[in-house]
């Protein structure tokens, strides 16, 4: 059972540190995903870039891994809130895919997060 745990907990981690790679790599491609009413633009994409590689190696690493889960799950529900559900509510469909994806993490990242909570 344990390694299973350990097997999905690192195969969860290592696309939110990709996805983390690609935020600091394609920074200015993505800061027209920032919503225009939030100031501040691409530093957005830098900072979130940031967020998901510090969680990334948490939940690798097993350091702070409940606390990382939480903040990730909090940051996939902004995602979802304020990115991907406008897009697609303006028509673009293919803002389904995303939308769905964050939520299934969001809802990883709260199932780990609660798996880990007695280990810190």
């Amino acid at each position: 059972m344990n390694n299973l745990k350990t097997i999905g907990r690192i195969i969860y981690a290592i696309p939110f540190g990709i996805f983390g790679l690609m935020h600091m790599m394609m920074a200015g491609n993505m800061s027209g995903m920032v919503p225009a009413w939030v100031p501040g633009g691409i530093i957005w994409v830098y900072i979130t870039g940031l967020a998901l590689i510090a969680a990334s190696v948490s939940i690798v690493t097993k350091k702070q891994i409940y606390l990382a889960c939480l903040l990730l799950a909090g940051l996939l529900g902004v995602f979802v809130l304020t990115i991907h559900l406008p897009m697609l509510l303006s028509g673009d469909q293919m803002a389904m895919g995303s939308l769905l994806k964050d939520t299934i993490s969001l809802g990883g990242a709260l199932l780990i997060a609660g798996l880990f909570r007695d280990e810190n």
